[in-house]
């Protein structure tokens, strides 16, 4: 039988309302909420198939019943009553339908499952013809979502429905760590607002929060609004409370206020502007504070990035920064990167890309970001730069190409000139199954046009033949360790590269500066980075790795690498300050990495010179994974005149819910901290507190400065107070454990390369 009857749209008001909340950039931890079904599954319940969406409003509805009694205008059901449309299910202890009304009753055991959600009740009306429906005392479940509560009453007119005696939380009735209450919400579907009247926020049975009048969104469509707000609590900044407001103005464009208050310091205004067109995107930020008493002066920063596609091979690119001044980032960054940034870097152009070529057009500027510096230590801006990649082969196992780029060189100080860097090459690759061998030719001509100040002669060259073979055999082996396959290989390999000596003294240096000796530095065709400079060479690099995989899940367990130039002419080429590259030997360069169990890891990187007999780098790192997602690591650097340092950090949980954090970053060379964390976490199946103290060196003075974090997260609903996991990811390698699969490149130390600092998103303490 199919009467025209379509189920309670009770989704409606309850899935979307209660559960609304600003979003959150990192994922929730519920590990320590085991699914419990607070409304337990129906049997007869019949969901969609997975995988295929299905438009409930196109369906018809289906009712089943033990009994059938009434009259044909007035049929009435009773016993395991059942109704069906699409993926929604309702039972019923006995349904009453009035088919000239259009009016129903459902009473008795009223169970609904749909849209995601799931609920019990204890009697249901509602008017067909008016499409007026009530539900009375109710519990319910989201399904998509941890979210489960009740209500006294739901009444729904429409697109209209008005909850009753409503709670949300995202916490087991047993365990109500937090309860949002209501006394009434109205909801409108179609506009995806409502409006709650005497909201009281709980946690435990304290009511922390009351709220008279509140409007909030019920589903994920954009509106202007206020957001959560951060407060937290330095010695640099005072209290420090910034509101963010966020604008919807149109489909593919919005905005975010960001007024921020430091009482130490006065009120920065803050703003960012999002737009989204075809085939591209854009954000532009900025901040303005004036007359921070820090400073004694107004402080500013505007930033620009954005992409167009141009074609299928070109795409313009734009990443323009402007600061106010050169303490702009050691003020705003809360983080050590913001002490190491020494400029602020602006590039703007059009890049192409096609089979076997790249290609650009940009240009480039600088700005100084260290007031210990000045404009002489800035680089050279090029404006224009043009560069082309091309290659392609050429037949008979040979492959050929050209690099060339031409820059135009200014600098705020300094007269310039113009680059010309041409670099045609042919190669013959030649490989099997455990060798290779690969010959490189190349002819490398680079001319200047430089300013008339700097020289009577404004033209210069260069002209240098290179020469590079490059060559290795591959051996592996099935071994058996401790009742466990591997696969084991070494890996010989020979690099000799012969540059004849040109005289290069008289040209300028506008972007070339040796390059730091690491492992990659031994099959390089140039020890300098830019095309000032080509370095004569007549060298052969001997290099040998080993490693050790595991044939079951082809994870490598053991690393090591070992490598030396060995130099048969001194080197002429150098640039001023540069200690020559004499005849004889490197440093030897080694790196290994060991993994003995799947819980710890170790690595070391190493460079020893034997001509002076002294250590020029070391570097050590442990990392061990605890149980229940707790991590150790264990880090040393040392750079020969240049830096010691010692960090540790570690997560260590006490039991499921109780856990501690720490940092210590160590510089020998400073005898002092750089940076001090300890800090509590409490995680509960729908709470999570984290309280963190930190004492940190916050300019180039080396001045310490002390802040205490607070978050209170309702998992569900939100979190008060500032970001501590954003910081304690940045300080704990593994905090977030999926961080650990996300290797980044690594620097010559063999240490993760310290991300690009963010001078919007990180600078709050």
């Amino acid at each position: 039988m199919r009467p025209a009857l379509r189920l309670l749209p009770l989704s409606l008001c309850i899935a979307v309302s209660l559960n609304a909340r600003a979003g959150d950039d990192m994922p929730q931890n519920w590990s320590l909420c085991p699914v419990q079904d607070v409304v337990k599954p129906f049997a007869e319940a019949q969901a969609a198939p997975e995988g295929i969406g299905i438009d409930n409003t196109e369906q018809a509805t289906d009712i089943e019943g033990d009994a059938l009694t009434g009259t044909e205008e007035n049929p009435v059901f009773n016993g395991n009553v059942t109704l069906r449309r699409g993926d929604q299910f309702m039972g019923a202890d006995q349904l009453t339908y009035d088919k000239g009304q259009e009016h129903y009753t459902a009473e008795g055991s009223i169970r609904y499952q749909g849209s995601g959600l799931r609920m019990t009740a204890t009697r249901a009306e509602g008017d067909q013809a008016k499409d007026v429906h009530t539900i009375h005392d109710l519990d319910y479940q989201l399904l998509a979502n941890r979210g489960n509560g009740g209500a006294e009453r739901v009444t729904l007119t429409g697109d209209i429905g008005s909850l009753h005696g409503a709670t949300y939380s995202t916490c087991a009735p047993d365990a109500r760590h937090w309860e949002l209450r209501a006394n009434r919400i109205d909801i409108d579907t179609e506009k995806g607002m409502a409006v709650a009247r005497g909201a009281t926020l709980r946690v435990g049975q304290v009511p922390i929060i009351y709220l008279p009048w509140f409007m909030f969104p019920t589903d994920e469509r954009r509106r202007t609004g206020l957001l959560f707000p951060s407060v937290s609590n330095s010695s640099r900044n005072g209290l420090d409370w910034k509101q963010p407001i966020y604008l919807n103005l149109a489909p593919n464009y919005d905005a975010t206020l960001n007024p921020r208050l430091m009482t130490n310091r006065g009120v920065q205004l803050g703003a960012q502007f999002r737009y989204l067109v075809e085939g591209g995107a854009g954000v532009v930020d900025g901040t303005w504070m004036p007359d921070d008493d820090l400073r004694d002066s107004d402080r500013s920063m505007i930033r620009y990035g954005a992409f167009q596609n141009v074609n299928r091979n070109w795409q313009a690119r734009a990443n323009l920064n402007w600061i106010s001044d050169s303490r702009y980032y050691e003020d705003f960054s809360s983080s050590l990167d913001g002490l190491s940034q020494s400029t602020s870097f602006s590039e703007i152009g059009v890049y192409g890309r096609g089979h076997g070529w790249e290609a650009g057009i940009t240009s480039d500027y600088w700005q100084l970001a260290d007031f210990t510096l000045t404009e002489a230590d800035l680089p050279y801006n090029r404006v224009p730069r043009a560069y082309v990649h091309w290659e392609r082969g050429l037949g008979l196992h040979f492959v050929g190409g050209v690099d060339a780029e031409m820059v135009r060189f200014r600098h705020p100080l300094f007269d310039a000139g113009s680059r010309l860097d041409v670099k045609p090459w042919i190669s013959l690759p030649l490989e099997g199954d455990s060798w290779f061998v690969k010959p490189t030719a190349a002819f490398r001509h680079t001319s200047y046009e430089l300013d008339e100040s700097l020289t009577a002669s404004r033209s210069r060259s260069r002209s240098q033949p290179i020469f590079s073979l490059d060559s290795g055999l591959f051996f592996d082996r099935d071994t058996r360790v401790k009742g466990k396959d591997y696969l084991q290989t070494i890996e010989p390999r020979l690099y000799y590269l012969h540059v004849p000596y040109a005289y290069q003294d008289d040209m300028p240096l506008f972007d070339t500066q040796p390059l730091t000796f690491s492992w990659g530095q031994l099959f390089r065709d140039n020890r300098y980075s830019g095309a000032d400079r080509q370095a004569d060479a007549n060298q052969l690099t001997l290099a040998l790795s080993t490693r050790m995989i595991r044939q079951s899940d082809g994870r490598e367990r053991f690393s090591a690498s070992l490598g030396q130039i060995r130099y048969f002419d001194e080197s002429r080429v150098s640039i001023p300050g540069e200690p020559v590259t004499e005849k004889g030997r490197s440093a030897w360069v080694a790196d290994a990495n060991y993994a003995p169990t799947d819980r710890w890891t170790f690595g070391a990187s190493y460079q020893w010179d034997p001509k002076f007999n002294r250590t020029d780098l070391a570097s050590i790192r442990a990392r061990y994974l605890l149980p229940d997602d707790g991590v150790f690591n264990l880090g040393y650097r040392y750079r020969r005149s240049l830096l010691e340092q010692a960090d540790v950090s570690f997560l260590y949980p006490i039991n499921p819910t109780w856990s501690v954090v720490g940092r210590y970053y160590y510089s020998m060379y400073d005898s002092k901290a750089l940076e001090t964390i300890a800090g509590l976490q409490w995680d509960s199946c729908c709470v999570a507190v984290r309280l963190v103290a930190r004492r940190y060196v916050h300019n180039r003075a080396g001045d310490l400065s002390n802040s205490v974090l607070l978050e209170i997260e309702l998992k569900g609903l939100g979190s008060a107070g500032q970001d501590t996991r954003r910081a304690l990811r940045r300080a704990i390698l593994g905090y977030n454990r999926d961080d650990l699969y996300l290797v980044p490149p690594q620097t010559a130390t063999g240490q993760p390369t310290p991300p690009a600092i963010d001078t919007v998103n990180d600078a709050s303490p």
